[in-house]
Parts: C-alpha cells; structure tokens; sequence
C-alpha cells in the first residue's frame, strides 16, 4: 500500500494523538492496530483487489461453477478441507436416566425430597404413584433412540447434556451455516450463503454466491437442497439472525421451507464454557484465544455490503473474494468449534 499507506498512519496517529494527554511516542504495534482496523485501510484493500482482479470472472474464483435450479442458474463455490472430525462418546441415556426434573411436574426441590425417599432414577418412578405415568413417557423418549427426542430432553436437562448428545446423530447431518446480507433489515437480500457437511476425514464448503440482485431465490434453492429433516443446523448467533433471515427471504419469494430443525447455536455455548477466557464472545476472537488462529486480510461483516455494491457497480469479482473467504473461515471454523466443545465438556 506504500505512500497511501504511510499517509494514512500519519492521520490517525494524529488524530490518537490529539485526543491523549499522555502519549508521545506512541508504539508502531498500536499504529499498525489502529490502521488496519481503519476505514481508510479497508478502502485502500479493495481498490487494490480492484486492480489486482480487474478483468477476471466469477468461473475463475477456486471452486466455482454455474449450476442450474428450478429458480435459475447460480454460482455455487465448493472447497474441501482436512478436519477429522471425531466427537467423544457420553453416556448421556445414564445421566437423564438419573435427572428426576426431566419429568413434567419435577423440580429441583421436589427431586431432592424424592431423592430422600429412594426415588433416585426415573425408572424407579414407576413405582410411584403421582409420577408413574409421566416417567414412563420419558422413559420411552429416552429409549427411542430419536436423536430429537434425546436432544430436546437433554437441553431440558443442561447445556453440557445437549453437547454429549450429539453422537447419537449421524454427523453427515450435521449443517454448518452462515450468511452473508446486504445489512440487518429482513428487507435486503442475501448475498452468501455458505454451508458446510462433513464427508469422511474432510469438510466440505458449498457457498451460493448473489450474482445480481435478481438471483436470489436461485442460492435460497441451491442451499435448500442440502437440507432434509434429519439435519441439525450449527450456526454463531443463528438462532437470533441466520435462520429467521432466511425464512423470511423464503417467504418473500413465497418459497417452501418446510424444516423446523433442531439449531446448535454455537454463540450460546460459547458464553457458557469460555466466557471467562475472552475479552468477548465475536467468532473472529473464540478463534484466536482458544484456537490460536489470526485471519490475514479479513473484512469484517460492516464492510460487505460496501464491497458487494463496488462488486455490482464496478463489474470486477475483486472485492467479493474476501467476502468468500471470510464466509467459508466462518463455518469451518464452527466445525472445529463444536468439535473441541464435546470433547472438553
């Protein structure tokens, strides 16, 4: 970035400095800190990717090729990724076996009298004659096998319990996601989805890439179809953005989305776990304290919509091949994420 580059840490060095009583001789790592968290470095990065992917097209981006859908074509990105994903084993069926509060009617005070009177597991339950009958409809949830039905009483159970019961479910079922919109408002469009599936010792990517604003419903499908009602989404913050986001852009092209599935919200568990560990709870930060990984060039989410529109306006894939990167590192990363998480809890 040379000169613009120089010109720019002068600016802000001037402008920390104005504002400090203190600092002389600021260090060069705050400097650096400061600029490549700048405005004026994310303008500077995508003029650069301008220059450097002027006249290349989208069929060139690693991975990419046009597919067809009933709504039209679209651009989907495929990448694979060596991660062997391996999930400890819990024996959670003996844990709500012995979690008296999974039994409607059940808290913890009620538990801890039971507990006295040689109620000590749900089967023993049977033997009463208030709770029989509700126990013996946990017990057949509990013995099902249904990975929804061990998950929802588990979830009732802890958090912890929720994560140990993941083996129970095939992991190819197992749907990383995450998007990338135009802004908050439900009103805007999606311009990325990218969803990630486990496929022996590697993880695969598949991104659905907006060409225009008209192909919206095109990258909704193409998405779509990696789903069927054996999936379990793993999502950061899905639950409050992602999945309602999409929803309601299946509703605004009065598409079908026919799944109610079960969500991982990885945000959640965060909090839970490693809260302590962090300065805060942002994707980019789990990655570098708990995994010790620092993103070269990453755009943060407040500068895609700038730099889809300069993509639009300009004709040049430049400032898109970021935005890629930065969604696909998003969603691998979760696969790492819940991996460490069951093993650890």
């Amino acid at each position: 970035m040379g000169k613009e580059y120089e010109k720019n840490k002068i600016e802000i060095l001037n402008s920390v400095l104005s504002k400090s009583n203190t600092s002389e001789n600021p260090y060069n790592e705050t400097i650096n800190s400061a600029y490549f968290n700048s405005n004026s470095y994310f303008t500077n990065f995508k003029n650069e990717l301008l220059d450097q992917y002027k006249g290349h097209a989208l069929d060139e981006i690693e991975g990419s090729e046009f597919v067809e859908t009933k709504y039209g074509e679209t651009l989907k990105i495929t990448q694979k990724e060596k991660i062997d994903f391996n999930i400890k084993k819990h024996p959670i069926k003996d844990e709500l076996l012995c979690d008296l509060t999974l039994v409607p009617k059940i808290g913890k005070i009620r538990e801890t009298k039971l507990n006295e009177e040689g109620y000590n597991s749900i089967p023993s339950l049977l033997e009463h004659e208030r709770y029989f009958h509700d126990a013996k409809i946990v017990l057949n949830k509990i013995n099902n096998n249904s990975f929804a039905k061990i998950f929802h009483l588990a979830k009732k159970s802890s958090f912890e319990n929720s994560l140990k019961c993941l083996h129970y479910n095939d992991i190819s079922n197992f749907k990383f996601m995450d998007i990338e919109t135009l802004g908050l408002s439900k009103n805007v469009p999606i311009i990325l989805i990218g969803i990630v599936e486990i496929k022996g010792k590697y993880v695969q990517s598949n991104q659905y890439f907006l060409r225009d604003k008209g192909d919206e419903s095109a990258i909704l499908y193409g998405f779509y179809n990696h789903l069927n009602e054996d999936s379990v989404y793993v999502t950061y913050n899905g639950a409050s953005f992602d999945v309602p986001f999409i929803k309601s852009r299946f509703n605004y092209y009065s598409m079908d989305y026919n799944h109610n599935l079960i969500n991982y919200d990885l945000l959640y568990y965060v909090r839970k776990l490693w809260k302590n560990k962090l300065p805060n709870c942002q994707l980019t930060t789990v990655e570098e304290h708990i995994f010790d990984i620092r993103r070269k060039n990453d755009v943060p989410g407040r500068y895609i919509p700038g730099y889809y529109e300069t993509y639009l306006k300009e004709k040049n894939i430049g400032p898109i091949i970021p935005i890629i990167k930065h969604n696909r590192m998003d969603i691998v990363s979760l696969a790492n994420f819940l991996m460490k998480m069951v093993n650890e809890v």
